[in-house]
């Protein structure tokens, strides 16, 4: 396994929609040992502690959105952070809702352009986060990353996107709660999806294998985004938005083993962890387990835990 310098980024992003929580996310990844996880498996870690977005005018926050201004802010820094991480090595951005990826994937993106590699992104979520602010119901903006990195109209205020990514280079793995208004939208796209019921019906690692192989035959960079509803609520409760049906335990284990055999990863996002919401810490420590198999760990390397 090749040695990695794997950067830890706190995104104590909380603006993306109205239930709180997830700014205790980077700590409590932190805390299920995260760091100590990847070290173990022989890389190098460098924390580089928690961000903070650009500065702002609260006064200026609209009522039909949740907290727009806040995270254009966010947006900002972290596409400065993104860019500046991936040419030292693998950025881990530790959520934070997922609205922390409008800027972690835009960041990528610019590096991956720089460098004149293509860049491919796998969600691995319940949602499509396909919105814009104006198609979004709730005026939760952590339902709109994609719609942003694809460069999708009406995200006034917020940094122009340089490099918006090509929508045949998405991968979307889980789906399994989808409004009308950005199924409409998809289905006039090339982004590849993949929902729960196609999952059931021909397993997960088919399709995954298939979007690998394309970054591959690409020489892409790959940018793997992890919000804890990819997984069933009964393995993962830490989330705000929990959607019954996921993938189970051992799929979410075997995507990230597979990820890790193909030696594609360039950056992760590990999203929407709610600790107000988890029991004993246990939806943060499989997210670390989770990181840790994307990163090297086998199967019979995995450690036992109890949380009686």
């Amino acid at each position: 396994m090749t040695q990695r310098d794997c950067i830890l980024i706190g995104a104590p992003v909380d603006s993306g929609k109205r239930r709180t929580g997830c700014l205790m996310g980077p700590d409590a990844l932190r805390t299920a040992g995260l760091a100590e996880a990847l070290r173990d498996l022989g890389h190098r870690v460098e924390d580089s502690g928690n961000l903070t977005p650009e500065p702002y005018d609260p006064e200026s926050e609209g009522e039909d959105l949740h907290k727009p201004r806040e995270t254009a802010g966010w947006t900002a820094r972290l596409i400065a952070a993104a860019e500046g991480a991936m040419a030292r090595g693998l950025p881990i951005f530790l959520g934070g809702d997922h609205a922390l990826s409008l800027g972690s994937v835009a960041g990528v993106a610019s590096h991956a352009a720089r460098t004149g590699r293509p860049l491919f992104v796998l969600w691995l979520d319940a949602h499509s986060d396909y919105h814009t602010p104006q198609t979004t119901d709730s005026g939760n903006l952590h339902g709109t990353p994609l719609g942003y990195v694809t460069g999708r109209d009406g995200f006034d205020g917020f940094p122009p996107v340089a490099n918006p990514v090509p929508q045949e280079n998405i991968c979307l793995l889980g789906l399994r709660s989808v409004d009308a208004a950005e199924r409409a939208a998809l289905e006039r796209t090339t982004i590849h999806r993949h929902d729960m019921r196609e999952i059931d019906e021909r397993g997960i690692a088919r399709p995954l294998a298939a979007f690998l192989d394309r970054v591959s035959a690409a020489n892409g960079l790959l940018h793997v985004s992890l919000d804890v509803d990819f997984l069933d609520p009964t393995f993962a409760p830490a989330v705000g938005t929990t959607v019954p049906g996921g993938a189970t335990l051992r799929e979410g284990h075997l995507v990230m083993e597979m990820i890790c055999d193909s030696g594609l990863m360039s950056s992760l996002d590990l999203v929407e962890l709610n600790p107000f919401l988890d029991e004993r810490g246990r939806t943060a420590q499989l997210l670390v387990d989770l990181t840790a198999s994307a990163l090297g760990r086998r199967v019979f390397d995995r450690p036992t835990r109890a949380f009686a």
